[in-house]
Parts: C-alpha cells; sequence; structure tokens
C-alpha cells in the first residue's frame, strides 16, 4: 500500500509530469491512500488560490483514476505517532507521515525534510 503526500496526490490529479518515475509507477499501481490530513491541505490550498479545484473534485478525480481512498486509521493513533516526531514543526507533515506509519504504507514525497526522516518515504 501507498499513501501519496499533499502535492504528490495534486500532481497526480492535474495529470503533471513533474512526478518522478518511482512515483508514477507506485500510483499507477493502484491501491493509493491519502490522510484525511491531505483532504485539509487541499482544501485550503484551494480557498487561498494555490490551486484551481476544491478537494471534492480533487479527490473524486484520483479515486477514479487511481483506486484512491481516505484512510480510516483512528485519529488518535496517528497523533500518537505524530507526536514523537521531533524534526519538523509542520502539522501537516506530521500528520501525514505519522497516517502512512500507521497503516504500515510506503509515502510518495517530493519533501526533502520527509525524505530524510522517514525511512518508508519514497520519490
Amino acid at each position: 500500500m501507498i499513501h501519496l503526500d499533499t502535492h504528490t496526490a495534486f500532481r497526480a490529479y492535474a495529470r503533471r509530469s513533474r512526478l518522478s518515475p518511482t512515483a508514477r509507477r507506485l500510483i499507477a499501481g493502484g491501491s493509493c491512500r491519502i490522510s484525511p490530513m491531505v483532504v485539509i491541505e487541499i482544501e485550503m490550498l484551494f480557498e487561498i488560490g494555490r490551486i484551481p479545484q476544491a478537494s471534492d473534485a480533487v479527490i473524486a478525480g484520483l479515486a477514479r483514476q487511481f483506486d484512491l481512498t481516505v484512510s480510516d486509521i483512528p485519529f488518535i493513533q496517528v497523533v500518537e505517532s505524530a507526536r514523537t516526531f521531533t524534526w519538523t514543526r509542520d502539522p501537516f507533515d506530521r500528520l501525514i507521515v505519522a497516517n502512512a506509519m500507521a497503516e504500515g504504507a510506503r509515502l510518495v514525497t517530493a519533501d526533502a525534510t520527509i525524505l530524510a526522516n522517514f525511512r518508508d518515504a519514497v520519490w
């Protein structure tokens, strides 16, 4: 199973070629998941005009393209893992990584900080 971080999810939705070959291969393999935090972050990016579509449209498009689902791991389980991270102060990154960890999933991300600190992150 793989998880997508926010920017990877939006890049996949927009079919941007800036995905790495590894990211494209993993996403095309299906069974993609995202943290509920990715949904919120996409919505916030839409609200401030950084992306042109609201989270409902993005998530529905990803579900059609890649059999993507939103993780249903209990939030307290995710928070308990996220509390132990000292390598970032970004609450989105902490919860997105912790969600992937809770599901034993690899996280597809281009974020250098996550790649340096989460052994199951891949780009």
